[in-house]
This record gives C-alpha cells, sequence and structure tokens, in this order.
C-alpha cells in the first residue's frame, strides 16, 4: 500500500492575486493591486487561482489536495468575517501566541452565530479541479480565540463554545453538500494544552458535531510559525506537548490527527500513543528554503512506520506552504510524493 500524501492548507498565491495584508501587516498573499477591481472580477480571479493551485497539487502527485485557502487575507479572519458578532474593523491590542507577538487584532463584541453559507461554494470550485476529493479547513475555535480580540464573553470557555457551534454549522453544510475531507486548524492545541484539554477537545468535537461518517475529521495541531522563511528566533511551542494530548484527541471523534515532525523531529514512540487515529505526518519543512531529498523524507517516513501501521500514516508538508513561493513548493512536494511512494 502506497503512503498517501496531502496538504496542510495554505499554497502559494499566484502573482495576479489580488494583494492582501497578512499578520503583521506583511503583503506575502499576491502582487496584484486589488485598486479598481469589482466584487466580480475579484471572485472571478480568486476561482481561477485555487482550480489553479488545485489542479497543481494533483499534478504533482498529491492524493488529498486542498483549495490553497486562496480567498483568505488571513485564515482566521476569514471565516470570522461570515459569522455575526465579529468586528473586522474594532482593533485591540493583544498578546499572542504565548507572547510571540503583539498585535492589533480584530474583535468579537456581540454574540456568536453563523451566517449565510460561503464554505461550499469555495469548495464547489475547488473540487471542480480535479477528480481527487479536496480538503477544506477552517481555524478552530480555541485557535480563532488567540488571533482575535474578545469584548463580549465572561471567558475564554463559553467564547470557544459559541464559535464551535458555528463552525459546526459552516462544517454541516459542507459535509450535506459532499466534500469528504474537513480540518478544523488549532495550533493553539500546543500553545495551551491545559486550556485544550480542559474545553478545547470537547468543543472540536462539537465543530463536527452530527457530520455524517463518510467524512474523515482531521485536526491539525503545530507547533506555530514565523511570519517570514528562514527565520530561526521564532518562539515556537514546546513540541512535547504532543505527548500530553494525544490521548485525548485520539479519544475523541476526530479520524485523523495532523502534526509536525520535519521542523523539529519527535520521540516517534509518539505515534503509539494514536491507537485509532490516522496520523497526518508533517515530513517537510515550510519556512525554511531548505529542500528535503527523497531519500531523507524516506528514512523518516519508514522510521514512522515502526510505531503506526501504514494504512494510519499520510505523509504531508508541516503546516501551510504559503512562506515558501511556488519553485520551492513544487520542489518540496515532489520529494514528499516521491517519498511516499518509495516508503
Amino acid at each position: 500500500m502506497t503512503i498517501l500524501t496531502t496538504c496542510i492548507g495554505a499554497y502559494p498565491k499566484p502573482y495576479y492575486v489580488p494583494r492582501m495584508a497578512w499578520f503583521h501587516d506583511v503583503a506575502q498573499t499576491g502582487e496584484a493591486a486589488a485598486d479598481g477591481l469589482n466584487e466580480t472580477e475579484r471572485t472571478e480571479l480568486f476561482d481561477r487561482a485555487t482550480q489553479e493551485v488545485v489542479a497543481e497539487q494533483a499534478e504533482i502527485g498529491i492524493d488529498i489536495p486542498t483549495d490553497g485557502e486562496i480567498r483568505r487575507p488571513n485564515y482566521v479572519h476569514y471565516h470570522c468575517s461570515h459569522v455575526d458578532g465579529f468586528e473586522l474593523n474594532t482593533l485591540t491590542e493583544c498578546t499572542m501566541r504565548n507572547g510571540a507577538w503583539v498585535d492589533r487584532v480584530p474583535t468579537f463584541t456581540g454574540k456568536i452565530a453563523a451566517r449565510e453559507p460561503f464554505l461550499v461554494r469555495d469548495w464547489t470550485v475547488a473540487q471542480a479541479a480535479t477528480d481527487k476529493q479536496v480538503k477544506i479547513t477552517v481555524p478552530g475555535p480555541l485557535t480563532i480565540s488567540d488571533s482575535t480580540a474578545n469584548m463580549f464573553y465572561a471567558d475564554r470557555a463559553s467564547w470557544c463554545a459559541d464559535m464551535a457551534d458555528a463552525l459546526n454549522v459552516e462544517i454541516r453544510r459542507l459535509a450535506d453538500a459532499g466534500c469528504h475531507h474537513i480540518q478544523v486548524d488549532e495550533p493553539l492545541f500546543a500553545r495551551l494544552p491545559d486550556q485544550a484539554l480542559a474545553f478545547g477537545v470537547e468543543n472540536l468535537e462539537r465543530c463536527f458535531h452530527g457530520v455524517s461518517a463518510s467524512v474523515t475529521r482531521t485536526m491539525h495541531m503545530c507547533c506555530g510559525y514565523p511570519d517570514k522563511l528562514d527565520e530561526t528566533d521564532y518562539v515556537k511551542a514546546d513540541p512535547d506537548v504532543y505527548l500530553r494530548l494525544a490521548k485525548a484527541v485520539d479519544d475523541s471523534i476526530i479520524d485523523a490527527v495532523s502534526i509536525e515532525d520535519a521542523h523539529q523531529h519527535n520521540d516517534l514512540s509518539l505515534l503509539d500513543l494514536f491507537a485509532q487515529s490516522t496520523v497526518v505526518f508533517g515530513a517537510v519543512e515550510i519556512a525554511s528554503s531548505r529542500v528535503e531529498t527523497v531519500d531523507e523524507i524516506v528514512v523518516r517516513i519508514r522510521a514512522a512506520l515502526e510505531h503506526i501501521d501504514r494504512d494510519r500514516l499520510i505523509a504531508a508538508p508541516d503546516c501551510g506552504l504559503i512562506m515558501l513561493g511556488e519553485d520551492l513548493t513544487r520542489a518540496k512536494l515532489a520529494n514528499l510524493v516521491a517519498a511516499a511512494k518509495a516508503a
């Protein structure tokens, strides 16, 4: 059985995608000016770019491509902008990621509730580009709470619970439309493991409540990344928190858990703790310009297979690919695919 491959979420945006600000106002999500474009023209560009990156992943050989998160100026704020209670232009200064940075971020000022559907169209456009099943990703409640500000809820637990319920509405819409791979991104589990265990896993399950068993319910928890390539002094989460979280995630309704391993190798006895879940195994770095060789990826995958069944291992990058640019992304994914076949 060949090891399957997937991407995690973000993909480099083609040059013609309208420029949008990322964290810290770094414009790294396109080169084209958005001035003068009407809504129809913007939508057409996003549709074109989405289908191009999906088709490219499929052509490289990725088994489960993503939509590339092409439409998202920010992977958290995009979804939040489609729920009640969120004010994109009401900015509040917050310290985030355990002190990794301080920024002025959009704010929740009222009760959260889902609005009209939006991800179903995103998925439909992406799915039209390939016969392979396209994965859609959404930010998780705990991660949203550490990327935005709160001026309404009494505590983080109730804030996250309402966010999970709103996410569940959109996730069920996706599932009912036929999307078979849905991923909730919770990198903040690694930053806030106590809160992840206290209410984060419960909210993760709320996100997927009522979702058909035909859907692969995936969660992603990396240890955090900088906003610049080859930045070496960024404060990441301690990868040892995976050991604390593994059993709780494995005992939940989650089918697959995505972890990083390329940036910093784990003690692979960690994989023994995932007795039921599929592990999406980070095998190439996404914040380094060094391209891993096929042979070194093969060695690591084979080491992982000493701790987990082959049919429960999927090879992937550590996280999203947006920092790498087009050439590095293609080179790393091509080697990942070749290694998965060779392993």
